[in-house]
C-alpha cells in the first residue's frame, strides 16, 4: 500500500488532473546518459541476436548465458550461472534445460528491487542466416530481438547507467535471465517465484508491442491432456471383442467441451487428437490436448477438479480414462500497488512529453512476470521493453529504435524512484 501513499501524485495522472501541474521536466543527467547509451546498446543486442539460443539448444543458450553473466560481473554484480533444484515437467519438457544467470548488485539503502528477460527463443539453430541482426531505418531486425534480448539489452545497460550515477540508494539490485521462458519456464519459475517473493518491485523486460503499454495483468496458460487405453481387435470379424479408444474419447471430449465461461475470462478447447493405427483395427488408444485460458488462479483450480469428476462419467465401461492438467502459467493480476507503480510510470514518461498507456486487464499470453507475482509482496510490472512487433517471426521481428532513449529514462528512473520510496 505504501507505493499508493508515496506516489498519489502520479496515480492523478490517470484520474484526469491537470497535467500542467504534475509533468515536471526530466531529469537532465538521466536524459543525457540514456541518450549516450543508445549506441551501445545496439551494439549490444547485436551480440544477443548473433548468438542463437533457442529453448532447447544447450549449445546456443550456454554461450549467451556466459556472456550474460560477464557482463553483469564487469558492471560489479556478483554474478553466476545458475542450474535449477527442482523442474515442474510439462509434456514438452526437455531433458537438458538452459542455467539462469543470476547477479546481485550491493547497494547503501534498504529497498529490494528486482529486473527479470529470457535469453530463450523459438527458434531452431540455423535459422539465424535467414534474419540476421540488421538496422533499417528506425528498426533493428534480428531473431529473438524482440523477444527478449532487447530485454536483456536493456537491463544490462539500465545497471550501466545506474552505475554512472553513482547511484546507490538501493538495498540490492536483483537480475535474473532465464532461458527457458518460452517452454513455460519449468526450471527456473520456482527461483523466480522465490526471489521475488522478497523484493519491494519487480521489473520484467518483454516487450511493449507497437504502442510500447505496460502491462499489469497477463492471462493464464493451462492444458489438458486426455488419454484413453482400449483394446485392439478386428473392425470386421471381431469389432465386439474390443474396446474402442476412440469412441470413449468422441464421448469425453463431447462431454467436457462446454466449460469455457467467456464472463469470467475462462476458455479450454480441445486442439488435438490422435486415434487408431488402420481403418480395420479398433483403435487401442486415443489421445487429445486441450488449451486452457484463465483470468484468475482459482479459476484453474475450479476447472481442474470439474475435469476430474466428469471424467469418470463413460461411454465405454471397460475403456481406461486419464485426465492430466498442467498449469504452464498462472494469472498475473494488477494490484493496488501494481497500479500506483504503474501510474508512477506514466508520470516519468511524461517528462519525456510522451504518453504510455498502462493496460490493467489481460491482453494475450502469459510472461513470466506471473510466477514473480504469485508470492509477491511488491507491486509487478511487464513490458518494459523496447516497442516492436513480429514476435515469433523469422522474416520480421524489430525493434523500434526510437522507443531505446525513452525506454532507457524510465527502467532507471523506476528504480531509483522505488530504491527511494518516492516520486522525486
Amino acid at each position: 500500500m505504501r507505493f499508493r501513499t508515496l506516489w498519489l501524485s502520479a496515480a492523478l495522472v490517470l484520474a484526469g488532473a491537470p497535467a500542467a501541474h504534475l509533468h515536471a521536466q526530466p531529469v537532465a543527467s538521466v536524459q543525457a546518459l540514456a541518450s549516450a547509451e543508445k549506441a551501445p546498446l545496439l551494439d549490444t543486442l547485436r551480440d544477443l541476436v548473433n548468438i542463437e539460443s533457442g529453448s532447447k539448444d544447450p549449445q546456443g543458450l550456454a554461450q549467451l548465458a556466459a556472456l550474460i553473466r560477464d557482463r553483469l560481473a564487469q558492471l560489479g554484480g556478483q554474478a553466476q550461472l545458475v542450474r535449477a533444484d527442482e523442474v515442474y515437467r510439462m509434456e514438452d519438457t526437455p531433458e537438458q534445460i538452459g542455467a539462469m544467470v543470476h547477479a546481485e548488485f550491493k547497494g547503501q539503502g534498504s529497498r529490494k528491487i528486482m529486473l527479470i528477460a529470457h535469453m530463450d527463443t523459438v527458434y531452431l539453430r540455423g535459422m539465424l542466416k535467414e534474419q540476421p541482426f540488421r538496422v533499417d531505418g528506425d528498426r533493428a531486425y534480428g531473431l529473438g530481438i524482440l523477444d527478449d534480448k532487447q530485454g536483456i539489452a536493456l537491463i544490462l545497460h539500465t545497471v550501466a547507467m545506474l552505475n554512472k550515477l553513482n547511484f546507490r540508494d538501493y538495498g540490492t539490485l536483483t537480475v535474473l535471465i532465464n532461458g527457458d521462458e518460452e517452454i513455460s519456464s519449468p526450471a527456473s519459475r520456482s527461483l523466480i517465484t522465490r526471489l521475488a517473493a522478497d523484493q519491494d518491485a519487480v521489473l520484467s523486460f518483454e516487450g511493449g508491442g507497437e504502442q510500447g503499454n505496460l502491462r499489469l495483468a497477463t492471462s493464464g496458460i493451462g492444458s489438458a491432456y486426455l488419454s484413453v487405453e482400449g483394446r485392439a481387435s478386428h473392425a470386421g470379424s471381431a469389432w465386439s471383442q474390443g474396446v474402442n479408444a476412440l469412441t470413449e474419447l468422441s464421448h469425453q471430449v463431447l462431454q467436457l467441451s462446454d466449460l469455457t465461461q467467456p464472463a469470467k475470462g475462462l476458455s479450454l478447447n480441445w486442439t488435438v487428437s490422435q486415434a487408431g493405427t488402420n481403418r480395420n483395427v479398433i483403435p487401442a488408444q486415443a489421445s487429445a490436448q486441450a488449451d486452457a485460458r484463465a483470468l484468475r488462479l482459482a479459476d484453474f483450480d475450479e476447472l481442474q477438479a470439474t475435469l476430474q469428476r466428469r471424467v469418470k462419467q463413460q461411454r465405454v465401461p471397460d475403456a481406461k480414462v486419464q485426465l492430466r492438467f498442467e498449469i504452464r502459467r498462472p494469472p498475473l493480476e494488477a494490484t493496488t500497488d501494481s497500479r500506483a507503480l504503474g501510474a508512477r510510470a506514466v508520470a516519468v514518461y511524461g517528462e519525456l512529453g510522451l504518453p504510455l498507456k498502462v493496460l490493467d486487464v489481460p491482453t494475450g499470453g502469459g510472461t513470466d512476470a506471473a510466477f514473480a507475482a504469485v508470492k509477491a509482496r511488491g507491486p509487478v510490472i511487464e513490458g518494459l521493453g523496447l516497442s516492436g512487433a513480429g514476435s515469433h517471426s523469422n522474416t520480421a521481428e524489430y525493434v523500434k529504435l526510437d522507443s531505446i532513449v525513452p525506454r532507457l529514462y524510465l527502467s532507471t528512473r523506476l528504480v531509483m524512484d522505488v530504491a527511494r520510496g518516492s516520486s522525486n
